[in-house]
This record gives C-alpha cells, sequence and structure tokens, in this order.
C-alpha cells in the first residue's frame, strides 16, 4: 500500500512505491501535474527536497523560466494509423496490393522513426526539410563511408505519403493547416535519358545470357534454369516493352502466339496488367521463341502445356542479371546511370524508334505517353526528323543585267 504525506496545504505529495527504498513527490503546477524522485529513504529530507523542488517549479511557471506547455494532440503516428485504414479500405479492388502497401512499408521503415511521436500541429515546413536532409546523409556506404542518397523517385514515394497522411489529419480536423512540402533550392529538373543498351551492347548482353544458359556455371539444376529464365527473361522484355512488374504479374493465359496479318509473322498479343489497369501489347517476332521455351519449362509431366494461372515468370532475375551486367561492364552507362531489369523495356523503346516506328503507335503498345517518350527518349528522335523538310530555303530572286541592287536600308523605286 503508498504511503503519502501532504505538505504545503496539500500542494505537494510525498509518497513511496511499493518495492522501492526512496521518496517520490508529486504536484501540479500550471495546470500540470509533475513527480520526481527525491533519491532519498528518510521521509524528512525528502520532505525537505520535495518542498524545495516544488518552490522551484513555481518560480519557473510564473517567471516563464523553463515549463514547456503541456502539448495535446494527435500525433504522427495516430494520423498515420488513420490514413492506412481509411486508404486500405476505401482502394479495396481499385488500386494495386502491392502499391496500397508501399504506402505502410514507407511509414514504417522511415516516417514513423522520424515523425511518429511528434504532434501533427508541429509537423513544419523545416522539420520536412531536416528529414530530407536526414535522409540524404544518415545511411553510410560500408565500402567508401560515403553517405548513400536514396535515388529521387524513392525520397518523391515518401513525401507523397506523408502529404496524405496530413491530408487525412486535415480532413478530421487534427491539423489546421497544410505546411508547405514543397522541396526548396529545386530549379527546373534536369532531363536524363533513361538508361539503355545500345545495339550493339544488347548483342552483347544476349549472347553472353546464351552462352551462360547453354554452360552454366554451376551443374545443379536450380543454376541451369535460372540461367536459361535469364536468357529468355532479356529476349522477351526487349522485344515486348513491358515494364517488371508487368512481367511479373504475367501468367500464360495472358499469352497468345498470333499470326500477324499484316507483317506474315508470328507475334505474342499480351493482356497486360500493371499500374494502369489493363492494357494490351503486341510482341516483335523475336518474343515468340523465348515463350516457347518459357512454356516448355513450365509445363508439367504428362500434359501438354503449362497451366493457365502459372506465372510465366514471377520474380524478376535482378541478381543474376546484375552479376552478368558486372561481369560485361554494362552496370552503368557512359552517364553513370544504373543500368536494371528496366533498362530492357527502355531498351525496347529506344530500337523502335531508331527503326522509325511511329511514336503514337509505341506509346499505345507500352501503354505509357506520347509526351513521355519525347522528354526521356529524346536522342533517338533523330533518326525520325526528315532534314529535307526542315532545311527549306526560299530560292534567291533573278538578278537582270544592267541593274543594280537596292542598298541595304533602301526601299526600291517604283
Amino acid at each position: 500500500m503508498t504511503t503519502r504525506n501532504a505538505l504545503l496545504g496539500g500542494k505537494v505529495q510525498v509518497f513511496k512505491r511499493p518495492n522501492s527504498p526512496h521518496w517520490q513527490c508529486s504536484a501540479s503546477v500550471g495546470g500540470r501535474q509533475f513527480r520526481s524522485t527525491t533519491k532519498q529513504e528518510s521521509l524528512a529530507l525528502a520532505k525537505d527536497f520535495a518542498e524545495d523542488w516544488f518552490l522551484t517549479l513555481q518560480g519557473k511557471h510564473r517567471f516563464g523560466g523553463g515549463i514547456a506547455p503541456k502539448r495535446s494532440g494527435k500525433t504522427f503516428r495516430e494520423g498515420g494509423e488513420q490514413f492506412v485504414r481509411e486508404y486500405e479500405a476505401l482502394t479495396l479492388g481499385e488500386r494495386n496490393p502491392e502499391y496500397v502497401k508501399g504506402h505502410s512499408d514507407r511509414l514504417r521503415v522511415h516516417l514513423y522513426p522520424f515523425f511518429g511521436d511528434k504532434l501533427l500541429s508541429e509537423i513544419t515546413p523545416g522539420l520536412v526539410q531536416e528529414y530530407r536532409v536526414h535522409r540524404m546523409t544518415s545511411r553510410l556506404d560500408p565500402k567508401t563511408g560515403e553517405p548513400k542518397r536514396p535515388a529521387r523517385t524513392t525520397l518523391h514515394h515518401e513525401i507523397v505519403t506523408l502529404r496524405q497522411v496530413l491530408k487525412t489529419a486535415n480532413r478530421h480536423g487534427w491539423l489546421a493547416i497544410l505546411p508547405d512540402l514543397s522541396t526548396p533550392y529545386k530549379t527546373s529538373g534536369k532531363i536524363v535519358h533513361r538508361a539503355w543498351f545500345s545495339p550493339a551492347e544488347y548483342k552483347l548482353l544476349y549472347e553472353a545470357t546464351r552462352e551462360r544458359a547453354a554452360n552454366p556455371r554451376h551443374n545443379r539444376g536450380r543454376w541451369a534454369f535460372e540461367s536459361q529464365r535469364l536468357h529468355d527473361y532479356v529476349l522477351f522484355m526487349v522485344n515486348t516493352g513491358l515494364r517488371p512488374d508487368e512481367a511479373g504479374r504475367l501468367e500464360f493465359r495472358d499469352v497468345e502466339i498470333v499470326l500477324d496479318e499484316d507483317s506474315g509473322e508470328r507475334i505474342l498479343e499480351i493482356e497486360v496488367r500493371g499500374k494502369r489497369g489493363v492494357g494490351y501489347c503486341k510482341s516483335m517476332p523475336g518474343a515468340v521463341q523465348p515463350f516457347r521455351r518459357l512454356s516448355q519449362r513450365n509445363t508439367p509431366v504428362g500434359a501438354k502445356v503449362p497451366k493457365p494461372t502459372e506465372k510465366v515468370f514471377g520474380c524478376t532475375p535482378r541478381e543474376l542479371l546484375n552479376t552478368v551486367l558486372e561481369e560485361l561492364d554494362l552496370k552503368r552507362d557512359r552517364d553513370g546511370q544504373v543500368r536494371t531489369a528496366y533498362s530492357l523495356r527502355h531498351t525496347y523503346i529506344s530500337m523502335r524508334l531508331m527503326e522509325g516506328a511511329d511514336i503514337y503507335q509505341i506509346a499505345k503498345n507500352c501503354r505509357t505517353s506520347v509526351e513521355m517518350i519525347e522528354k526521356y527518349y529524346a536522342s533517338h528522335i533523330k533518326n525520325m526528323i526528315d532534314a529535307s523538310a526542315i532545311n527549306v530555303r526560299r530560292p534567291k530572286p533573278s538578278r537582270r543585267a544592267g541593274t543594280r541592287s537596292t542598298p541595304p536600308g533602301e526601299r526600291p523605286t517604283s
């Protein structure tokens, strides 16, 4: 049972908790409750400490000497939990589950550790800028000791999640005004061309994956299977232009081999499910043979075709692809940009432009916009420009014998 002693007319309480040898003290100052340990085992010494402690608190409150105002309101963590609860319920079936999960992951891994216990009203533009600096400098490369900066898109997605939480708080009346989250010091972004493989580099890549598929580094079944799958993955992606996540969702029932009436060649008609919903793609003829090999490898024993719901690729073979790119010294392009599985899609678009394909048809087949292609693949549009239509010259007037030309600045007389 807790023993309590009142001091100064009941303004201060001195008490001892069970199983503790030291006396504690508590008091109410400025509408707030304060507690402290006296670190004394003697009651008389504890009372002396409690009186001095209380008078000190009163002095600070009276003259504004350091008692922080009581924090009230919802924390960022509470706002984040409310946002996730609403977002998952309202976007069910309308948003990709991985996209929805991405918001929860960004909150858990990055935003809660920095903003979690802060009140929503304490999140200012300056604090958001501190978060940007923290993300740019907090991780160090173990090899070089230099800060590992997150990708621009990664940080942008984190700020998007932060903005969604603050909007949720604003709708519920927990936050009066949304802070400015725009990036200071930002000028117009530099337009860089997407990392891709030139025809010579692409040839080098698929010859290396073909050699690895024929002679895997390890004779065990898994390594041979992965090497063969990587080779077919490279050929399939460069001949279809699919995004890596679209290829990961692709099932055998989504792909059909058809005869193209215009070209007379066999191609793939693909029903694509990606970030923009359901779209369609017609492949290059070079995608047919890799798809047939994939079908054969995924066909169960005793069956003629693979299961319709079987994944064509499943997960992206990133690790093995990176290994091959490192061996060929192709991991970075001449501008220092990192090549990834996405670079295979960029290669498809770039090669179609170089061959003179219609940019509108490319945009439709790749489920993107003409503006995006013009912005990020402009280095290849030079092959589509008709120089004869640009370098037009006005014919010079013929000069008759015996006439003099009009001096500069004078008008000819009639």
